[in-house]
């Protein structure tokens, strides 16, 4: 009998200890509805840097000469003009939290972004992938990934285009 109630107590142990085991992945999080947020807000072009710790960095399409939050939100600023519209898609969103081995905090999300060029209204769709990387609950990394060559490819053809009509319309010397 002893035995029975040894083998129960274990048992029972055992199990309260994985039911407080901390979460390591999930895809419902406040971290995740911060970043659902901030996609929001880029889609509304409110750019709105109170998710970002002061010492945030920003890495887009590289690990080299991180940005500020507020250098960040200046880069799309900028490239806001190259478009007439532009956007994530609210269809076919993927978010994930995950707590490394480390304990880092990480919300990772695979997102499809929709644009179009203000030059010649030509529709762009790109996957980009995002990562945030949050400490007491504000960013403190952001880094992100996508194929710009197709927006470059186009601005450079119609920069082109353009300089060669200038050069037709000058009078020649």
């Amino acid at each position: 009998m002893k035995k029975i109630i040894l083998l129960c107590t274990v048992a029972a142990l055992l199990f309260s200890g994985c039911q407080n085991a901390p979460v390591r992945y999930t895809q419902d999080s406040p971290e995740i509805d911060t970043v659902k947020n901030l996609i929001a807000n880029y889609n509304s072009k409110l750019f709105d840097t109170a998710v970002y710790a002061d010492t945030s960095k920003t890495y887009y399409n590289t690990n080299k000469n991180p940005m500020s939050p507020s250098e960040a939100m200046d880069y799309h600023r900028n490239t806001d003009i190259n478009y007439s519209n532009r956007g994530f898609a609210k269809d076919n969103q993927e978010y994930e939290m995950v707590v490394t081995d480390d304990g880092e905090t990480w919300v990772n999300c695979w997102l499809q972004w929709q644009g179009t060029l203000a030059a010649n209204d030509q529709a762009v769709e790109i996957p980009v992938h995002l990562t945030y990387q949050f400490v007491d609950g504000k960013i403190v990394r952001e880094y992100g990934y996508w194929d710009p060559s197709e927006i470059m490819l186009t601005l450079q053809k119609l920069e082109a285009e353009a300089n060669m009509a200038k050069e037709e319309t000058e009078p020649m010397e």
